[in-house]
């Protein structure tokens, strides 16, 4: 067993093409497909955690998950998160030994190239 603590990651979805409702539904499939990857936890983000400048809808924040696993599983997660959302503009925050790393993406390159860097981050420790 590691003593290296679990990796925290926040996956905010944007699509401004979407309605709240389907913004919703899409946030909400992403977070079934995450649950049932080898991961401690997954969740919405509720009101209370609400950045500035953020929409919500029925208590939890609009488009926005969050996700706790292992380091052992991280790359696992990423590249699910590299192949399931490449072509949307989504903003990622992954916490790891106390530090925060935040990245925006908004195309496949733009993906991986942020996914590269959140690798490195959690690798460096």
């Amino acid at each position: 067993m590691s003593s290296q603590s679990n990796v925290k990651l926040m996956i905010a979805l944007s699509n401004p093409s979407l309605d709240t409702e389907e913004q919703e539904r899409e946030t909400g499939n992403l977070l079934r497909e995450i649950r049932d990857l080898d991961v401690e936890s997954a969740e919405l983000v509720a009101v209370t955690e609400t950045p500035p400048g953020s929409k919500a809808f029925g208590g939890f924040l609009l488009g926005v998950l969050q996700a706790e696993v292992s380091v052992a599983n991280f790359k696992k997660v990423l590249g699910f998160v590299g192949d399931r959302l490449g072509n949307k503009t989504i903003e990622l925050e992954v916490e790891a030994n106390g530090k925060k790393l935040k990245v925006k993406a908004s195309s496949r390159e733009e993906l991986t190239v942020a996914l590269e860097a959140a690798q490195k981050f959690v690798a460096a420790g």
